[in-house]
């Protein structure tokens, strides 16, 4: 296990991201083995290269998966001209350190993250709402923990991949329960660190996204002290795109979002064959896969100024604690061009 790094400054991660320092990129195609889209370069004009869209993923369970899965980037995209590269992410706050340097195009990412690009000056918009994020993360401790209420978490350690969805929530559960960030232990982790330091009980509780809230829960009893419904502090989740790329391909940036429009209505219409999908990626159980779906409703829609005055309300509790240096403005970042045309001609396509 890599070494834990222990901080107490509240949100100072706003910050330190702003640096924009080592992310590693683990890089795919969608069967792990060749390139993906190899065949869309015959689609390019005569003399011009293909073009390759880099789309970032993480472990979440979302319709994203799903289009990867059926190859439905790759088919769409070869029509274009254009062939795929997915980019493995651990947590979000990578994309932003991937997209400032050009090497990423589109991703799905949670609210946290996208604040923290902001902040940091990093050059992307936000082109939809996927996810509103009622109950996508959670704080969870273990089945025999000692900690039955938020307040008992006081000089508890506290595991969370920095700057993430998780990181937000459990500022957000440490103010409703009238705890200081100075009062806990942070431990900064990511996923695949966090999860067994917290069932090996080297952390006290975890605060984290789904699947592995409902991973933890289903598979080992592990109980949920807190999530956003909870709390009533949502963590929506987006899609972004790197600006100069959308700039250079606007028509690509329309493209995406259809085929997640494609992807979105068919897990909603076939949630059954989607759970034995799925499980099976996960090499998990139906069981927790629906779960993890009744948590995660996918959306693909305009960010609404619902939307947008959540975020303002999470970024202004955000600079209260000290972890932004100003005040921003989420609306800045906000462009519903893409979603409302890809919308329409979604809409259009299947009624022909």
């Amino acid at each position: 296990m890599k070494r834990w790094k222990k901080f107490s400054i509240p949100l100072m991660f706003l910050v330190s991201l702003a640096l924009l320092t080592g992310c590693s990129l683990t890089q795919a195609g969608s069967s792990g083995s060749e390139p993906v889209g190899s065949n869309a370069a015959a689609s390019a004009e005569p003399g011009k290269e293909a073009i390759v869209v880099n789309i970032g993923i993480q472990q979440s369970i979302s319709p994203l998966l799903l289009a990867k899965e059926k190859g439905w980037f790759e088919e769409e995209f070869a029509k274009a001209g254009a062939t795929v590269n997915w980019v493995e992410f651990q947590s979000g706050p990578p994309h932003f350190e991937a997209i400032a340097s050009g090497r990423l195009d589109f991703g799905r990412v949670g609210n946290i993250p996208v604040l923290a690009g902001q902040a940091a000056a990093v050059p992307f918009k936000e082109i939809a709402v996927g996810s509103l994020g009622e109950k996508a993360d959670s704080i969870l401790v273990t089945k025999d923990s000692p900690i039955k209420t938020l307040q008992d978490l006081k000089g508890k350690q506290i595991a969370v991949a920095k700057a993430s969805s998780g990181y937000g929530l459990l500022f957000h559960a440490l103010d409703y329960s009238g705890l200081k960030p100075s009062d806990v232990k942070i431990i900064q982790l990511q996923p695949d660190e966090a999860q067994p330091a917290f069932e090996t009980g080297k952390v006290d509780a975890w605060a984290i996204w789904e699947p592995y809230p409902s991973i933890e829960v289903v598979k080992n009893g592990a109980r949920v002290l807190a999530d956003g419904k909870a709390i009533n502090a949502y963590s929506p989740g987006f899609h972004i795109v790197r600006s100069a790329f959308a700039e250079e391909h606007p028509d690509l940036v329309v493209l995406y979002l259809k085929v997640m429009e494609k992807a979105t209505r068919w897990q909603k219409e076939h949630p059954e064959e989607a759970i034995d999908l799925y499980a099976a990626l996960k090499k998990t159980d139906k069981e927790t896969m629906r779960r993890v779906m009744e948590n995660t409703e996918p959306l693909n829609l305009p960010t609404t100024p619902e939307v947008i005055q959540m975020q303002q309300e999470t970024a202004d509790f955000l600079v209260s604690q000290g972890g932004l240096k100003g005040k921003i403005d989420v609306s800045a970042v906000v462009d519903n061009q893409y979603i409302e045309k890809a919308l329409r001609e979604y809409d259009l396509e299947e009624k022909e």
